[in-house]
């Protein structure tokens, strides 16, 4: 039985944080693969090493003074070391670096040494041995990952070492060069891990205990969840769940390996058991998520039922102009077409056109929109869950302008005004979980 154990940079911030996550890994023999972010911050007020090494490429590519960033850099490991008495010369290895600083230095390069170090530094201090992530993490030159190079190399590493850390957040072009993952890409190294040693377990370590049924900063002390299905996560990451990377589900998703989310600060705390079926059958709703800055493209034409293809055509407006598509609420003469703000702002006025002129269709744009989420694997078991959101809507005189519930019967999505976004969170938290 094994577990691949993922540490986040809170995790990691400090010689008192590494102690914890040595007496983490130490309490359970079956944690033989760790994986570890970059240092995070220690408080509120401080940054993160990764946001550090991001700031010093800036300075050395424009050719700006980089001394007193550096100094926090090499100031932030030396001093783990030194309070730990960790046998390890990190200071030879960032003096190597610091020779290497010009204004010509990879950027993925430079900013994978804040993962790369923080490894070496918890290997030697567990006994594990290192393994650098671009000898076992292995793409393509394209950025794709190369699953049987992939796989072969984590195997073999581990076969020959028995107990390894692991740097997260990069890997390797076929040429040794270091390419970078999108930001909390070290998520997505331990899942990798894990589904090519086949563990028993993924564990990834944070500062917080778990899910949470809604988000902390709206909902005071809102609930904790103790099981969720990766489809129920996957729903709620995309409404703003921001609790793991959210390609680290997929890795591991196809083998059944269940992902432990779970707090280095309250190791006792069982936290949050993500996998595909969960046996928990009485939590009618598992969590409820949100988003502000949605536009919708109302677009209305008579008998455009009857009229093949008009959708297709409608949709090739938007992939002309490369946005991507939320939701689609449809009537007889009339549908929505919902997507971010961001994706589509640029080119509004020239979506609106094309639609007016291709289509013969009126289009109303309504670009104040927030989009909640109630989200539930039981709620296709259970009866009234609409009329309670409808109740609590009209309770609060708020007007619900879409409605959307996928075939799956999984989500129930509401759009309402912006200006109503934090009321309506917690008028339905209260309603259906509180």
């Amino acid at each position: 039985m094994l577990v691949v154990t993922k540490f986040g940079g809170s995790s990691l911030s400090s010689s008192t944080q590494f102690q914890k996550v040595k007496n983490i890994v130490e309490s359970d023999v079956r944690r033989k693969i760790v994986v570890v972010s970059a240092l995070g911050k220690r408080t509120s007020d401080d940054t993160k090493i990764t946001d550090l090494l991001y700031i010093l490429h800036a300075h050395l590519k424009y050719s700006v003074k980089y001394n007193d960033i550096w100094e926090m850099i090499y100031s932030r490991y030396v001093e783990i070391k030194e309070k730990l008495n960790i046998n390890y010369d990190i200071e030879q290895d960032l003096a190597d670096l610091y020779a290497e600083l010009n204004k010509n230095i990879s950027k993925d390069y430079l900013v994978s040494r804040g993962e790369y170090l923080t490894a070496k530094l918890m290997s030697a201090y567990l006994g594990y041995t290192f393994i650098d992530a671009k000898d076992v993490i292995l793409f393509d030159y394209s950025g794709n990952l190369n699953d049987e190079l992939t796989q072969n190399a984590i195997r073999e590493a581990f076969e020959k070492n028995g107990k390894i850390v692991v740097p997260g957040f990069y890997g390797g072009y076929p040429n040794g060069e270091i390419h970078l993952l999108s930001r909390g890409g070290s998520d997505v190294t331990g899942s990798i891990l894990a589904k090519c040693l086949q563990v028993s377990l993924y564990e990834n370590w944070t500062d917080v205990s778990g899910v949470f049924a809604a988000d902390p900063r709206i909902i005071d002390n809102p609930k904790s969840v103790k099981e969720i299905t990766y489809k129920e996560l996957r729903e709620l990451s995309y409404m703003g769940f921001n609790v793991l990377h959210e390609e680290t589900i997929f890795p591991v998703r196809s083998l059944n390996i269940p992902i432990n989310l779970k707090n280095t600060n309250d190791p006792l705390h069982p936290g949050t058991l993500i996998k595909n079926e969960c046996s928990d059958t009485e939590e009618l709703i598992t969590g409820i998520a949100g988003k502000k800055d949605f536009i919708s493209f109302d677009i209305v034409k008579n008998h455009m039922s009857n009229e093949i293809g008009f959708l297709r055509k409608a949709l090739s407006i938007f992939e002309k102009y490369n946005v991507s598509i939320d939701h689609i609420p449809s009537g007889i003469d009339s549908f929505s077409v919902i997507c971010s703000t961001n994706n589509v702002s640029k080119y509004k006025y020239e979506i609106i056109s094309d639609i007016k002129n291709e289509l013969g269709a009126d289009v109303i744009v309504d670009d104040d929109l927030a989009l909640v989420a109630i989200v539930g694997r039981n709620m296709k078991c259970k009866s009234g869950v609409c009329g309670n959101i409808f109740s609590t809507m009209g309770n609060l005189g708020i007007n619900v302008k879409i409605i959307a519930q996928g075939p799956s019967e999984l989500s129930i999505i509401i759009g309402v005004e912006a200006k109503d976004y934090e009321k309506t969170l917690k008028a339905l938290y209260s309603t259906l979980i509180g």
